[in-house]
């Protein structure tokens, strides 16, 4: 065996190839994860996978940038991200793909591969029959007291969602370039000069046109 072959087998047994990731939608609540953080705890238990860990779209954290970064320092090379998701609705078919493609590009070497979400299976047919049988026990909900909404404020840096019509909305959804600087930014955040865009930075004032004539 050739002394590079040597030292990347020795390299490679340092820490585990694979990693897995089960990525949860996120909340408010602070523990609102906590169950997918015990099945992933009896992952590593019950089938001896050495390196689990699980992540968030949204709200409370861990995210998936840091997680998936975290995974790849410590010597994984394969990634198996798997939606901890009922429903194969806009996220798994869009938001996840296209953050989990996004956050592929920083680290190149690292195969990354999506699972799908639960959807159906028998064992969930018994599970639901479980909930069932124990839901007939429990109280009108009519007696349920409610936590007042204050108890879960929007995490610092993050927004509030707030209805509004989807021709209102696509604005919110619209990204360009800086013209100067290749910055991305939201349309309603940049100066716009006829055909092209500057990011505040660029042109905090608003005045300047670099493609065309400087004001």
């Amino acid at each position: 065996m050739a002394n590079g072959e040597a030292f990347e087998s020795i390299t490679k047994a340092a820490g585990p190839d694979e990693a897995i990731i089960l990525m949860g939608h996120g909340s408010r609540v602070p523990d609102a994860g906590k169950d997918m953080e015990r099945v992933a705890d009896r992952l590593r238990q019950k089938y001896g996978y050495s390196l689990v860990e699980v992540c968030f779209m949204s709200r409370i954290g861990p995210h998936f940038p840091e997680v998936f970064e975290k995974c790849v320092n410590l010597g994984a090379t394969k990634v198996l991200v798997i939606p901890y998701f009922l429903h194969s609705g806009l996220h798994l078919v869009r938001d996840i793909p296209e953050m989990l493609q996004e956050q592929a590009q920083r680290f190149p070497s690292v195969v990354l591969q999506m699972g799908r979400g639960f959807g159906f299976d028998e064992l969930l047919v018994d599970l639901v029959q479980t909930r069932i049988q124990e839901t007939r026990s429990f109280r009108d909900v009519r007696h349920m007291v409610l936590p007042p909404n204050e108890m879960y404020p929007v995490p610092s840096g993050q927004c509030e969602f707030v209805p509004m019509p989807p021709e209102e909305a696509a604005k919110y959804r619209t990204f360009v370039t800086c013209a100067h600087c290749d910055a991305r930014l939201r349309s309603e955040d940049a100066v716009r000069h006829a055909e092209h865009y500057h990011c505040r930075g660029c042109d905090p004032k608003g005045v300047w046109d670099c493609m065309g004539k400087d004001t």
